[in-house]
């Protein structure tokens, strides 16, 4: 039976990162009945804020500074949670179940909730920090800084056809900029969509006037005289690309530096099981730095999605409160491009069929992926009756008619109730 030592008299949870995994942890614990104490700690000064509309609203300039908040000072003096922000974690000592951090501190833990997110990934060969019209997207500081190069009739290339990349080119040709994006795959999105996804997508984005170049290989950066400026992107094929500025999204890397040096198992994200949890069942992890076993999908997965890290936050507070948590969901994602609303549900790989609901050309439609006749996952343009009432029948994993489920004309609510009306079973 473990007691508390002298030092410390209650027990303490510290989490680390101040995104909405970590907030939510913090918070979640408190409501759900943690008695300790808790400390939030993040490497920015900054109060937490929401990240996904840096790349939308907040970008295009519609998204206030304020309106990014997760949440207010006081709702965290509320819960009496401690902030320390500012600061980075530099070691995690297990044996003394301890963190040492920048500014001189060492705070003692009960349980650690490791919540890190992610940095850009980068490419090699170029001087980041000195190159000027170099840009990346993840902080307020970031977008501030890309926003004020946004200059009507300046040449901006995004390298990444990938939802961050999408929606900086969306923004950037509505500013009047020239745009042009250069994705190494055959097609945009490729890696979370199906082929008539990614078409729709370049299609729209070719109406606007943006210049998508798929299946190109950067050979070099041209710098200006000063070795501080990208002039220019050379190609494989011979072209060369002017630029008054660049946008690198080409994914985001899971920070597994400290977890990995404090001997934790790390592949491509934080190595932990269904409850979250590290092989050191006194620290977990959440968010886009946690790779989980998905109790829907029966497999490992690290996700990155505002929903599914609030999910895994609220299942380490339950569990932190010897409480049962809610079974795990599908995750979902969205991303506004123009006038588009795309919204998607659920992990698409392994599936075997795919059927389309409604109209592309109306720019109303879904893509349903099927493994087996069940629906895996689901992308919806503009639909969003078939994104919310499809989540049902991921998580319940409900045989569907691949022929009901292409036909618009029947309400798609009313499939919807038919199906769960067949899970219900009849009375005597």
């Amino acid at each position: 039976m473990e007691s508390n030592s002298p030092e410390r008299p209650i027990e303490q949870l510290l989490v680390i990162g101040t995104g909405c995994a970590g907030v939510e942890t913090a918070l979640a614990a408190r409501s759900e009945g943690w008695q300790g104490g808790i400390t939030l700690i993040g490497d920015e000064h900054d109060l937490p804020y929401h990240r996904p509309p840096l790349s939308k609203g907040y970008l295009a300039g519609t998204t206030s500074r304020d309106a990014l908040s997760q949440r207010t000072l006081a709702t965290f003096e509320n819960a009496d949670i401690h902030l320390h922000l500012g600061v980075r974690i530099t070691a995690i000592d297990r044996c003394a179940r301890s963190v040492s951090l920048t500014d001189g501190t060492c705070l003692p833990y009960d349980r650690l909730v490791l919540a890190t997110g992610g940095k850009p990934r980068t490419l090699g060969g170029l001087d980041h920090q000195r190159i000027a019209n170099l840009h990346y997207l993840r902080t307020t500081e970031h977008a501030d800084r890309l926003r004020s190069a946004l200059m009507p009739g300046h040449r901006l290339i995004v390298i990444g056809g990938g939802y961050i990349g999408l929606e900086v080119a969306a923004t950037a040709i509505k500013a009047g900029l020239e745009v042009t994006i250069l994705e190494s795959a055959p097609r945009v999105l490729a890696r979370v969509t199906a082929p008539v996804l990614s078409q729709f997508y370049e299609d729209v984005h070719r109406g606007h006037g943006v210049n998508i170049r798929t299946s190109e290989q950067i050979t070099h950066f041209e710098l200006d005289e000063t070795s501080m400026a990208i002039r220019a992107i050379h190609c494989l094929d011979g072209t060369r690309l002017p630029a008054d500025l660049v946008v690198i999204g080409i994914g985001l890397e899971p920070n597994i530096e400290l977890a990995a040096t404090a001997g934790l198992e790390v592949q491509d994200g934080i190595v932990v099981n269904t409850t979250m949890q590290t092989a050191d069942a006194r620290i977990y992890a959440a968010g886009d730095c946690a790779r989980s076993v998905s109790t829907l999908y029966e497999r490992s997965v690290r996700v990155e999605s505002v929903p599914n890290a609030l999910e895994q936050a609220r299942k380490i507070a339950a569990l932190l409160n010897g409480k049962i948590p809610r079974p795990d969901g599908p995750p979902w994602f969205w991303s506004d491009q123009y006038d588009l609303s795309l919204k998607m549900v659920g992990l698409s790989a392994g599936y075997d069929q795919l059927v389309i609901r409604g109209s592309v050309v109306d720019r109303s439609f879904c893509a349903f992926y099927l493994q087996n006749e069940r629906i895996l996952a689901v992308d919806t343009v503009n639909r969003a009756v078939e994104f919310n009432l499809s989540k049902r029948l991921i998580a319940l994993q409900t045989p569907v008619d691949p022929v009901q489920l292409a036909d618009d004309a029947v309400p798609f609510k009313d499939l919807v109730n038919r199906y769960l009306a067949s899970l219900t079973p009849t009375q005597p």
